[in-house]
């Protein structure tokens, strides 16, 4: 990862980056959306064990195009290591009262790649580029995960109201600490500077999206290395099962 000399911006955090579907409730086959209970985008900061796993709030990525639009995402769990975020993404058997025995598959990854946060101006972008799949394909497509983008991010003040029906409820909302409570200074949201905003679980976040092409947005680039089924950081960091089925859509974009 190299900065430009021309770039006014600066590098707060970089690492790896995973993005992942949760099939729904007894669906072992999804298709598309309608098949999928949530949509994640987990950051590995470089030399770190914790895996920071953030749930989409529309289960897609923010449109780039035309001004791009604005998601809504939240920090569901800080994994402190690599177990605890297998036990995220594994399959789960359970008992209801109502249904009986439930199984909620296990989680599959869609991407992968790495990620910079980034100081520019006074805001804060998320950038990334995908090493695998090479090439997007349905799975991508649909979640609008695109294979190198640039998003603002920032973070909303957990003691600021919502509109009703609209974000975490108050019990859910990140604790921060005093340092970081007190960069809102009554604003409603703030860049993620630091990136520690992200350590808290039910941080909730903004994102819009701004472009495409990293390089020529922030004048970073962002250096992806090769990589094939065998050596996919992604199985490998988070514990997946290794399985064809579960290396489909992040190698071949294909639903499984």
């Amino acid at each position: 990862m190299a900065k430009s000399e021309k770039a006014k911006v600066e590098l707060l955090e970089g690492g790896d980056i995973f993005f992942l579907y949760r099939p729904g409730v007894e669906e072992s086959d999804p298709e598309g959306l309608e098949d999928i209970q949530r949509v994640m985008m987990v950051l590995h900061p470089r030399k770190a064990r914790r895996y920071r796993v953030i749930t989409l709030g529309r289960k897609t990525m923010p449109e780039l195009e035309d001004g791009g639009s604005r998601h809504w995402a939240f920090v569901s769990k800080i994994c402190a290591n690599r177990d605890e975020a297998h036990e995220e993404f594994a399959a789960e058997t359970y008992e209801t009262k109502t249904r009986g025995t439930r199984h909620q598959p296990a989680a599959r990854p869609a991407g992968e790649g790495v990620y910079a946060i980034v100081r520019h101006g006074d805001h804060t972008h998320l950038a990334y580029a995908l090493e695998l799949p090479e090439q997007p394909g349905a799975v991508q497509n649909e979640l609008n995960i695109q294979p190198e983008a640039s998003y603002i991010l920032s973070v909303k003040n957990p003691e600021a109201s919502s509109p009703k029906g609209a974000g975490l409820s108050e019990s859910r909302r990140a604790d921060f600490p005093k340092t970081l409570q007190k960069r809102f200074d009554g604003r409603r949201f703030v860049a993620v500077d630091p990136p520690s905003f992200l350590n808290h679980e039910g941080a909730e976040l903004m994102l819009i999206g701004a472009h495409d092409d990293v390089s020529e947005e922030l004048g970073i680039d962002l250096d992806p290395q090769e990589e094939d089924v065998d050596r996919a950081e992604v199985m490998r960091e988070l514990k997946l099962q290794r399985s064809p089925k579960m290396v489909r859509p992040l190698v071949e974009g294909r639903w499984t």
